[in-house]
């Protein structure tokens, strides 16, 4: 993640789609303003042309008053209410629900076509549907995953058995509606399975030929932290240019920091990576039924410093149980609450700082290009 010092508020941003016979792709503006007047949201967008490095573009954006009335502050977590939607009930809801958020960005996303546009919404979708049903065991040091899917070695990690599919072996490992069991997972690889079953999904229905390729990958080495991220995603917001508190797209990845020194030199618990599943939710593996809110979210991290201690073994951890009394204490306290949400909700400090940050991070993540002729995925060797 980029470490500068903060400085400039963003800037109202929305989505950049690109057009112009040098880059060979369709004009995509009618086949968006029709799925925005499908979503009936279109009277509420204004539209700006212009140019940068990558050609001349369209941007789509709120109006000034709808960012005013819907996102004050850019705060997309109150968005559903606003908007009386049912993202559970009604699937339409869900695209509305990413495409205001993406409207109202305060930083451009750029697509070099409406093809590419219309997958990122899909493939958000599929995060946050596959978000919904992960559920796993927690566990920084084994991992698990099913034997009839995975197989596993020190230099290849978690690889897909060959004849078997990627899209269900992820479904199996992640998803105890679909094996009957929980498998041991870390936070930060949880996000990755989930991230990559939302692609391949994707792949499945507009690239199949990149689909195999990925499952060939799969079958061959797992690609995971650093090389994950290079080769799957993208990242906005900086710490020079953070992007505001309460920003957050569904289907966006995202790391909570851990603020408090002691604590996040236990293993697991530095700090920990969910996706935003809208509605004001964040995603919770450990129990799905209980996805966090931006309050809860906070104060289970800041009670982590109440609840490390050194083993028998010398190595420091954090009772889990006593982390859930704890944060259901001060939920019963609305003061107590503010007043950890005051040191909480700043954004985190840089590097291996730690001053007066809080637990949010000045960045999100979200999935590369996937389509024929304009994907930017490229898969190691």
């Amino acid at each position: 993640m980029s470490e500068t010092a903060p400085s400039i508020a963003p800037v109202p941003g929305g989505i950049q789609l690109y057009r112009g016979a040098s880059r060979d792709l369709e004009d995509g503006r009618g086949r968006f303003l029709a799925d925005l007047e499908e979503a009936g949201v279109h009277r509420h967008v204004r539209m700006v042309d212009g140019s940068d490095a990558g050609g001349p573009f369209i941007r789509f954006l709120l109006t000034d008053q709808c960012v005013r009335d819907w996102v004050p502050g850019f705060d997309t977590t109150g968005l559903c209410r606003t908007l009386a939607l049912d993202t559970h009930g009604k699937p339409a809801d869900l695209d509305r629900e990413i495409l205001v958020a993406m409207l109202a960005a305060p930083i451009a996303f750029p697509f070099p076509g409406y093809g590419e546009l219309a997958s990122a919404v899909r493939i958000r979708k599929n995060i946050v549907r596959a978000g919904r049903r992960t559920a796993l065991a927690f566990d920084t040091e084994e991992a698990e995953r099913p034997d009839e899917y995975w197989t596993y070695s020190e230099e290849r990690g978690f690889t897909v058995r060959p004849g078997k599919s990627l899209i269900l072996a992820l479904e199996k490992a992640t998803q105890p509606d679909r094996s009957g069991r929980l498998y041991s997972f870390s936070c930060y690889r949880a996000t990755e399975y989930v991230m990559l079953l939302g692609i391949a999904q994707e792949l499945a229905v507009c690239n199949p030929e990149l689909l195999d390729g990925l499952q060939r990958q799969w079958e061959t080495r797992a690609l995971m932290s650093t090389p994950f991220h290079d080769v799957f995603l993208r990242e906005y917001g900086t710490l020079g240019n953070p992007l505001p508190q309460r920003y957050y797209v569904p289907g966006d990845r995202l790391w909570f920091r851990n603020p408090d020194e002691p604590s996040s030199n236990v293993e697991g618990y530095e700090g920990s990576w969910v996706f935003y599943l809208g509605e004001g939710l964040f995603t919770n593996f450990w129990k799905r039924d209980q996805p966090f809110t931006l309050a809860t979210k906070c104060v289970e991290l800041f009670h982590w410093r109440n609840a490390t201690f050194r083993g028998g073994d010398g190595a420091l951890r954090v009772d889990d149980e006593l982390v859930d009394e704890k944060v259901r204490q001060s939920l019963r306290d609305p003061a107590e609450v503010e007043g950890i949400l005051r040191k909480m909700l700043r954004l985190r400090d840089p590097g291996n700082t730690y001053l007066n940050g809080g637990c949010i991070d000045a960045t999100r993540e979200y999935a590369r290009y996937v389509r024929p002729g304009t994907s930017d995925l490229v898969f190691p060797g």
